[in-house]
């Protein structure tokens, strides 16, 4: 079988007849995958609201569980982190190299930072026997309290989860499923900033050898619209994850 090579001229791809027409294809490409994504997180917002329409009282006790102070400081850094990546892209297009190089490393170390908080809220949920499955219990927190722990805070998820399992003895199965979605959807959520990590490690080796330019742009700008992305689900995340029926 004859092999087929695109032919390529600097940064033009053969099949393209001007650097322009490559950034638009590239563009457009994107915003196609960006859609299929949009797609893709609508049908667990879809699963989710539905399924807290139902059964509000247990996701309200799930989302009270939450560490809001984490969940608020990961979004401030996914914003700041959304600020590096544009600062980024408008300094490749204005060619400042050096800054282009800067602006990158901030925007990974800023989702790095995100993924280890994330680990962070992770291991709370292991630690409170919140992980969906056989041993998941939602009264083990407040009667198995650390030194750590705020006997005032303690005492209100007690009397919070007592009268839930009053009104509902299927309470704990019902916590069970909003925690089932909030590990699936805040997973798949890290998963896609493990992916754009990774975009972003290549674009600073490339950043490097100087390889981006006013005329040569288009890899920053189309990784801008992928983190750009992410960090909107994120907007989306947190208030529907942390601040249902929030009072303490």
């Amino acid at each position: 079988m004859r092999e087929c090579r695109v032919h390529r001229t600097g940064d033009l791809f053969g099949q393209f007849q001007t650097l322009e027409q490559q950034k638009e294809t590239a563009a457009l490409g994107m915003w196609i995958f960006l859609a299929t994504e949009v797609l893709f997180f609508g049908g667990m917002f879809l699963t989710y609201t539905i399924n807290r329409h139902f059964y509000f009282t247990a996701f309200g006790i799930g989302s009270n569980t939450l560490d809001i102070k984490l969940g608020g400081f990961n979004t401030v850094v996914l914003i700041l982190s959304s600020l590096t990546m544009a600062m980024a892209v408008w300094s490749a297009q204005t060619g400042k190299k050096k800054l282009v190089t800067g602006f990158l490393i901030a925007t990974l170390s800023l989702g790095t930072v995100f993924l280890g908080v994330k680990v962070i809220e992770y291991k709370q949920k292991f630690d409170h026997h919140l992980i969906p499955g056989h041993g998941f219990d939602m009264t083990y927190r407040s009667s198995h309290p650390t030194p750590a722990d705020d006997p005032r805070e303690i005492a209100a998820e007690k009397e919070e989860v007592e009268k839930a399992f009053a009104s509902d003895l299927d309470t704990n199965a019902h916590a069970q499923l909003y925690f089932s979605l909030y590990f699936a959807m805040t997973g798949l959520h890290a998963l896609h900033m493990i992916v754009g990590a990774g975009l972003l490690v290549w674009l600073i080796k490339e950043s490097f050898r100087g390889r981006f330019s006013p005329q040569y742009n288009t890899p920053v700008e189309i990784v801008g619209f992928y983190w750009h992305f992410v960090d909107i689900v994120w907007i989306y995340l947190f208030p529907l994850l942390y601040l249902i029926d929030r009072h303490r």
